[in-house]
């Protein structure tokens, strides 16, 4: 997994919250995890605004933060968001709380290993309406406890880059009335975690900021093998630059990056080219021959089939055309004994409607 580099941050310990509030008590160090996935949700969502920014009412969009936690709590992973509907003004601020839950329920149902993680905003601002949705977020009763609850906040600003920040909270009022609108946002480190096929995807989709329809192609196989030999050749060219700018001393060097470097170089194989081009052959020959392997066996299974099948027509003709032949037989049959009978029975009918000779007189 790769990762984006992030500030360096000192925890602190908050302060515990009153028993009777009954908010979270850990005060674990967070360390917050965001996948591209929750973050184009969140994109999209600020795209797809109803209102735009007024002097009474705010632009900013909400929504809630799912994905997993580590056991003990102190590594979350955000893997979605979904939006909530919301209205905010500059007196109050109002929360569509049925739709959070029915949409928190139906995800859940949908990945059951997933949590509710906090929540999202599209502004860096933080004020007491912030508090507010934050203590909702972190409740026993519609939050993440006994865990905090992460507060991320996205810039949505067009023609700038997209920045984040991650929060948690802390209760800092005097009494349990004040409780519920008042908090201590406390930044925590968080990077955006990606696996390769995610990163191959978003350059794919960065690419297309220099184009005038704002369209990025599908490029082949090919190709895409070409681009990653061509970065490679430039991150190469870039780091042999560098260690020659402080071999010259041009540059002051870095202990942990020059120690960085040591250990990369340390797991790079040290073979002889030719032996490389050697392997490469017998590699490729592999593959060929794998390839013609799969390609064989896959013919003769179809071949197979069609001849399983072809079988099994047959033979169910012939014992369809066997079976139409006994049937045949067997009527046959029995029209003949039908037809014995039938002269049986005619030959009695017809002596028995012949009428009575009269005796003849003898004659002298």
């Amino acid at each position: 997994m790769a990762a984006a580099d992030t500030e360096s941050f000192l925890h602190l310990s908050r302060p515990l919250a009153p028993t009777a509030l009954n908010y979270q008590s850990t005060i674990a160090p967070l360390a917050v995890n965001v996948q591209p996935q929750a973050i184009l949700s969140i994109l999209d969502h600020a795209v797809r605004r109803d209102q735009p920014a007024t002097p009474s009412t705010s632009s900013r969009v909400i929504g809630a933060l799912v994905g997993s936690r580590s056991e003990d709590g102190s590594d979350v992973s955000v893997t979605s968001a979904f939006a909530i509907p919301h209205t905010e003004n500059e007196d109050q601020v109002e929360v569509d709380v049925e739709y959070q839950k029915n949409m928190l329920a139906l995800h859940l149902k949908a990945n059951p290993r997933d949590a509710l993680l906090g929540w999202y905003t599209t502004s860096h601002e933080l004020n007491s309406f912030s508090a507010l949705i934050q203590n909702f977020f972190a409740s026993p009763e519609t939050g993440t406890y006994p865990h905090p609850a992460v507060h991320l906040t996205v810039s949505t600003d067009p023609g700038a880059d997209v920045q984040l920040k991650a929060y948690i909270s802390a209760p800092v009022a005097v009494n349990a009335e004040r409780a519920a609108e008042s908090c201590l946002f406390i930044q925590v480190p968080h990077k955006v975690a990606y696996n390769d096929a995610e990163r191959n995807a978003l350059d794919l989709l960065s690419s297309a900021k220099d184009a005038e329809d704002r369209s990025a192609p599908i490029i082949t196989d090919v190709e895409s093998l070409t681009r990653s030999m061509e970065s490679t050749l430039d991150l190469l060219e870039r780091v042999s630059t560098y260690v020659s700018d402080i071999v010259d001393e041009e540059e002051d060097g870095n202990n942990a990056l020059g120690q960085y470097l040591m250990g990369a170089l340390s797991l790079a194989p040290k073979v002889d080219p030719l032996s490389i081009e050697a392997d490469f052959n017998n590699h490729i020959q592999d593959v060929l021959m794998v390839s013609y392997l799969a390609n064989s066996i896959r013919t003769q299974i179809d071949l197979s089939q069609r001849l399983a099948t072809a079988v099994l027509a047959t033979g169910e003709a012939t014992d369809k055309d066997g079976e139409k032949g006994g049937e045949r037989g067997e009527r046959g049959e029995r029209g003949g004994r039908g037809g014995k009978r039938g002269g049986r029975g005619g030959g009695r009918g017809g002596r028995e409607q012949r009428e009575p000779r009269e005796p003849r007189e003898p004659t002298e």
